[in-house]
């Protein structure tokens, strides 16, 4: 039987407001074959080190291999991804996601273009990180690993400087748990929805509206993905959208299935990677 779990990292105090979730994922092997293997879009974007083994996911039709010793970069997801080892072997990969108010403090990125995408960090900085590789690479323990990438991310926080229109929009979109419209954002905010969809392109990779449908179906899958069953879910479904059909669209474009033939295939990567 293969064992795998998550382990909660907590981040430094200074990266605190910008990092959703840190965790170190261990696994002994691959996971089962029939095994769903599912990672639902959390709007987060992920720094990703394979420091024991290899990672190959699948977003969408493509495929992404994360070698060992490997420093990679996922940005915004908004499609199912599939996940599992390289090899049949011990694995360890330290994760970092950002949350969706952090990223743009840390990385000066296109990130259009990285939607959707795994990168390796050294294609996005060139030469300018190839000194934080060797020392991660020459680290002997997990805790220095951990400090290294940590104090690489630190550095960073102090090239760029805030921007308190896009800052209060992504409040809103969490606080609202995604269902305050961009008309409601344009009305409190004073910009028009080209500017705000263009102000999110450049901080995000994606608009407002792509955002607060990520977040509004996380609320939903946050239940399911901890053993909430779907017909008591359906109550609420209308608070969140016009109606059931509107849901069932969202879960297939989020999970790739309905939630009925995920609830009969759920396995414990997808619900330890949303309880970790």
């Amino acid at each position: 039987m293969i064992d795998f779990r998550f382990i909660p990292i907590t981040p430094h105090p200074i990266l605190s407001p910008y990092v959703a979730k840190m965790c170190v994922f261990e696994s002994s092997g691959r996971l089962p074959a029939l095994d769903r293997k599912l990672i639902v879009p959390n709007a987060n974007f992920k720094l990703t080190l394979t420091y024991c083994n290899g990672m190959v996911a699948r977003i969408g039709d493509k495929i992404f291999i994360q070698a060992e010793n490997k420093l990679s970069l996922t940005g915004l997801i908004d499609l199912p991804v599939t996940l599992d080892p390289q090899e049949d072997a011990q694995t360890g990969t330290i994760i970092i996601e950002f949350n969706p108010f952090g990223v743009y403090r840390l990385f000066h990125l296109s990130y259009a273009e990285i939607k959707n995408q795994i990168v390796e960090v050294s294609d996005l900085f060139g030469n300018r990180i190839e000194e934080l590789k060797s020392q991660l690479a020459a680290a002997s323990t997990l805790k220095l690993k951990l400090q290294l990438l940590q104090n690489f991310l630190i550095k960073q926080l102090d090239k760029t400087a805030p921007d308190p229109i896009y800052d209060y929009c992504i409040n809103r979109i969490s606080d609202s748990k995604g269902l305050i419209s961009v008309a409601q954002l344009e009305k409190e905010t004073g910009y028009s929805s080209r500017w705000l969809h263009t102000k999110f392109s450049e901080h995000l990779g994606t608009g407002p509206k792509n955002l607060s449908e990520i977040i509004r179906f996380k609320q939903f899958y946050q239940a399911f993905s901890t053993g909430a069953d779907y017909q008591n879910l359906k109550e609420h479904i209308y608070h969140h959208y016009h109606d059931q059909s509107h849901f069932i669209r969202a879960f297939k474009r989020f999970t790739g299935t309905t939630p009925t033939e995920l609830q009969n295939s759920m396995n414990e990567l997808a619900t330890k990677h949303y309880m970790s």
